[in-house]
């Protein structure tokens, strides 16, 4: 039976699903926790309910590749490599070059990692596990599936920066969003849940994790998205700044007597956020639990993250000229049942109402009261399902 491997790094975290194609049957799932942070984990599991749970450090992405194979094998998942026929990569930027997923060669290897300009902590970390899977599998179908694809859709007067227009023409200077593929998913699966096509909808999906972006769809596209040129624009997240006036760049620069332009990146990718905000730790749960102590910081990130999100909710049910749905998703999305009642008790002006017990369930489902103006739900993302199903459509053109 062929498997396809669907890999999706994060800046902190490695997801797979090993999948028996064209079946879409999961026989192995995982998740690689906080790499490169203090607590890393690993756990793996398979559909007859065997669990292995590793705690141990994973210094980068490509200790947690060659960790997640070796347990594969260990674990009798898999006899052996060759019965992976398939691996499907989540890489953040393809810019204007990739318009839509793309069978992985040298060239396209080295344009991802050009591209690191786009995505400075994920494009370098999407290229080491293509590059570790590469050299255990070299044969197999190997197909990079984008993040920034699914926005390809925004309109001009939504990607464009108020900067001379010739520095779009020259350096492709724009918005290219994220998480393309995760909010593409959702937002197929908050349409059926609410019994209309997509194309009817105006929905905003929330896609809030590690990495947070906010969604605008409508007509069933991406309408706008709030990361931009890179990721490290939109809300506040883990480590990254999220919007920042870039006067205010130049001016730390000259103060902590900066003269490389990667040193800044670096605070405000690694050591702002919630991180920078809060002084204590990048995962929100640690950050509840210090507020709930009485920590003032920690309290502060929290509403600083939820009043972001708020913002950027009213900015784009205004731009779309109305709002039939909200979805969360991704970590703090599908996990946080506080964030989620703190987000949405902020949206009173849309007559949005939560139904507390729904909201304290698991799965995927509505937790918006019956009379709610705007349906809220909870949607799981799988980007592995979505990035599987291209890999396969890559392995029949090969056939």
């Amino acid at each position: 039976m062929e498997k396809t491997i669907a890999i999706n790094a994060g800046s902190s975290t490695l997801k797979f699903k090993l999948f028996e194609m064209p079946e879409e049957k999961v026989i192995s799932s995982g998740t690689v926790d906080r790499i490169g942070i203090p607590g890393s984990n690993f756990t793996i599991k398979t559909t007859d309910g065997k669990k292995v749970e590793i705690d141990r450090p994973i210094k980068n992405h490509e200790e947690a590749v060659d960790l997640l194979l070796k347990e594969l094998l260990k674990l009798d998942i898999i006899k052996d490599y060759s019965e992976i026929t398939g691996v499907g990569h989540r890489v953040v930027a393809g810019g204007e070059i990739f318009q839509d997923s793309a069978l992985i060669d040298d060239k396209v290897l080295k344009q991802i990692e050009d591209l690191k300009e786009y995505a400075p902590l994920h494009n370098p970390a999407n290229a080491t596990g293509i590059r570790a899977f590469k050299k255990v599998l070299p044969d197999i179908t190997s197909v990079a599936v984008f993040d920034t694809s699914f926005h390809e859709t925004l309109p001009e007067k939504n990607y464009l920066y108020s900067i001379p227009y010739e520095y779009y023409e020259k350096y492709g200077a724009r918005k290219y969003g994220a998480h393309g593929t995760s909010h593409q998913y959702v937002a197929g699966r908050a349409a059926k849940m609410m019994g209309k096509p997509l194309e009817e909808l105006k929905i905003i999906t929330l896609h809030l994790g590690a990495g947070s972006s906010i969604t605008a769809i409508k007509d069933g596209k991406s309408f706008d998205t709030s990361m931009g040129f890179t990721p490290l624009a939109g809300i506040t997240m883990a480590t990254r700044s999220g919007d920042i006036d870039a006067s205010l760049v130049v001016y730390l620069m000259q103060k902590l007597n900066i003269t490389n332009p990667e040193d800044i990146l670096t605070i405000l990718n690694k050591k702002s956020g919630l991180l920078g905000l809060s002084g204590m730790s990048p995962d929100l749960r640690d950050i509840i639990d210090a507020a709930e102590k009485g920590e003032h910081r920690a309290q502060m990130a929290i509403d600083i993250f939820v009043n972001n999100i708020v913002k950027y909710i009213g900015s784009y049910a205004t731009e779309m000229g109305g709002l039939d749905g909200i979805v969360f998703t991704a970590g703090i999305g599908e996990n946080s049942v506080p964030m989620r009642e703190k987000i949405t008790s902020k949206l009173g002006i849309f007559n949005v109402k939560l139904d507390q017990a729904l909201n304290e369930k698991r799965g995927e489902r509505f937790i918006s009261a019956e009379d709610s103006a705007v349906q809220v739900m909870v949607i799981p993302t799988d980007e592995e399902l979505a990035i599987a199903r291209d890999v396969e459509k890559f392995k029949k053109m090969g056939d």
